[in-house]
């Protein structure tokens, strides 16, 4: 007689406990959820076109900047949104320092 395989489902706690956790981690990641844009905008209100162009020296923040072409340049160039990225972190972490004083 031949055998059967039964497959049992993971229980729903399980699944649950899973979840979650990597909800977890995905939220501790300050990157996560934020557009390329949101960035762009909240450091361009934050510094300013000038300021952002002597922090980040790239031409998109320095000659004729625009939110759009800014856009542009740094979805085609992983080094420079790597940079934008990462100014976008200090600054978060700036922010949270200045409000736990």
């Amino acid at each position: 007689m031949p055998s059967t395989i039964v497959y049992q489902q993971p229980d729903q706690k399980s699944q649950n406990k899973q979840l979650s956790d990597s909800a977890k981690e995905a939220s501790k990641d300050p990157l996560h959820s934020k557009t390329l844009q949101y960035i762009v905008e909240f450091l361009e209100q934050k510094y300013g076109w000038q300021e952002l162009g002597i922090l980040v020296n790239i031409k998109c923040f320095q000659i004729n900047p625009s939110i759009k072409s800014s856009l542009t340049f740094l979805r085609k160039t992983q080094w420079a949104r790597a940079k934008v990225e990462s100014l976008y972190l200090y600054t978060l972490r700036s922010e949270n320092r200045e409000k736990n004083i």
